[in-house]
């Protein structure tokens, strides 16, 4: 893969910010690969992604960025820059359920989502075999339901020292502290059902069966401290019919459960994203 300098960009619109930024770039020889815009009418905010060869460059991302920031200056850009050769190092979490994390390790495996995963950690031992078996630590770490604190304690010294800078819940059953979510604040990916609010709690797909849904999804998330509302990533459904029993509607919702999941997270490892307040800008 060709190495590149992933530019983004949110500021106020104005006219000529895209032409500033460009400008920049090719008065350093630079060779913009990608460039990705969009303007909102009703928050009047503009948003811009840049892929940059970095072998076009005469300077590194620290020099970049001392030359840039003029230009951030004076166009009031919110921006940062990150370099393709940095894989993000993503710590997976989950509990029993295997469908997400099967699936987010094979894709690891063939390389077609491009990480680093220096642990999974779980409050269960069911998958421990599993993920060693691809060469992964794992880290059992049991949620006391009086003493919860502690649990989480733990997972926060495991995740800083493996250096992980971005989590993933694959079907992790434990609802994360405010404290964790503020630590990884954009930074920690959930996945669930699409049927919230409608159907919460145990046995989502049985009680969807009894109403007689005609559509299964699932919602890719960043995590908050408010439950399952944070910026939405991504989100598909399928269409089900009375012939689908609940083992049916289970089947079929964790399969768009796992594509939804590593789509949201590509999204997150390409640095795709802008978080704007509640929601989220994919610039793809």
């Amino acid at each position: 893969m060709t190495r590149t300098y992933r530019l983004l960009i949110s500021c106020p619109d104005a006219c000529g910010i895209v032409a500033a930024v460009s400008q920049f770039i090719a008065g350093e020889d630079g060779w913009i690969l990608e460039a990705n815009h969009h303007s909102d009418p009703v928050t009047g905010r503009f948003y811009m992604r840049h892929e940059i060869r970095a072998d076009s460059l005469p300077f590194g991302l620290e020099e970049f960025c001392a030359r840039f920031q003029p230009i951030a200056d004076k166009l009031q850009l919110d921006w940062r820059i990150n370099d393709s050769e940095q894989p993000h190092r993503v710590a997976l979490l989950a509990s029993k359920q295997a469908h997400c994390l099967s699936d987010l390790l094979y894709r690891w495996r063939s390389g077609d989502l491009v990480m680093d995963i220096p642990c999974v950690l779980s409050n269960h031992e069911d998958l421990r075999s599993y993920v060693e078996w691809h060469g992964i630590p794992f880290h059992h770490v049991p949620v006391d339901k009086n003493n919860k604190a502690a649990a989480f304690g733990r997972m926060k010294e495991l995740l800083a020292e493996n250096n992980v800078d971005t989590v993933v819940l694959a079907r992790y059953m434990q609802i994360i502290p405010p404290e964790l979510c503020d630590l990884y604040e954009n930074r920690l990916i959930n996945i669930h059902h699409s049927f919230l609010p409608s159907f919460a709690g145990a046995r989502p797909y049985h009680q969807a069966y009894d109403r007689g849904v005609k559509l299964v999804g699932a919602t890719c998330h960043y995590v908050t401290e408010e439950l399952d509302a944070g910026p939405i990533i991504e989100q598909d459904v399928i269409r089900v019919g009375h012939n689908h029993l609940p083992e049916d509607m289970v089947r079929l919702g964790k399969d768009v459960e796992k594509t939804v999941l590593a789509h949201g997270l590509r999204y997150h490892l390409e640095d795709r994203v802008i978080v704007d307040g509640r929601k989220t800008i994919i610039l793809d």
